[in-house]
């Protein structure tokens, strides 16, 4: 479904989907609607629920975070934190407008982006992760890499660790993946964001605090012609 127009859209529908909710963004209003997501969650419920919400809202375009593997735009992989039904729904024909699938790190990196190199890691639910260097946008899929001791970037700093260790240790976890990750991808600055980002009492060096609203300016920057984005 493609636009008319080659002008950017005035109006945006960001939603940003979560293992632990699906977030919406919509223009012109000041507040984010939460919606519950969960393991059984699937596109159509979400669709449901969202329908209420989106009566009488105005919009042009959509864009949507997913928490999985999104290639060219399409979700080739259900996520392991919500249900299956993913790969292959058609979000277009689902709302009517133009959509923009991009992995959900990738549009928080996109919003938290200040040019240069910068590595985005997202502590959430999972272990989300991207990289934008001199303005060309590179969604990763780090966190089911092995790290050490036979497990997981994302066994050692998503939230299942979180709860088993403590956030003491699993603050020195986090720190001890940036340096790893830093040295061998070179980035410029880190930026860390998620829902679990807050619970850092201290940040590791050349790293900032992202802020979970940036997903929305992300989903907003996927269709200026002028941002950095992968092609879609």
């Amino acid at each position: 479904m493609g636009r008319s127009s080659t002008r950017p859209p005035r109006s945006v529908l960001v939603i940003d989907v979560g293992g632990t909710h699906v977030k919406v963004h919509l223009p012109g209003r000041p507040t984010v609607l939460r919606i519950p997501s969960g393991p059984t969650m699937d596109p159509e419920k979400m669709l449901r629920k969202l329908q209420k919400r989106l009566r009488g809202a105005k919009y042009e375009v959509v864009s949507l975070g997913y928490p999985g593997l999104v290639v060219h735009g399409k979700v080739v992989r259900d996520p392991p934190n919500l249900g299956k039904g993913w790969v292959g729904f058609d979000f277009e024909k689902a709302f009517g407008r133009p959509t923009r699938i991009l992995n959900d790190a990738a549009m928080q990196a996109l919003g938290s982006y200040r040019g240069g190199r910068m590595l985005f890691l997202g502590l959430g639910t999972g272990f989300g992760s991207a990289m934008i260097v001199d303005g060309k946008l590179e969604p990763m899929e780090l966190a089911h890499l092995p790290y050490k001791k036979g497990k997981t970037y994302e066994e050692y700093v998503g939230e299942a660790a979180l709860k088993k260790l403590g956030r003491k240790k699993w603050q020195k976890e986090v720190f001890d993946v940036v340096k790893t990750l830093s040295a061998a991808l070179e980035p410029e600055y880190v930026v860390i964001g998620g829902g679990n980002a807050r619970k850092l009492k201290a940040l590791p060096p050349a790293t900032r605090l992202g802020d979970n609203r940036n997903a929305f300016a992300g989903g907003v920057r996927l269709w200026d012609a002028g941002s950095a984005r992968p092609a879609v």
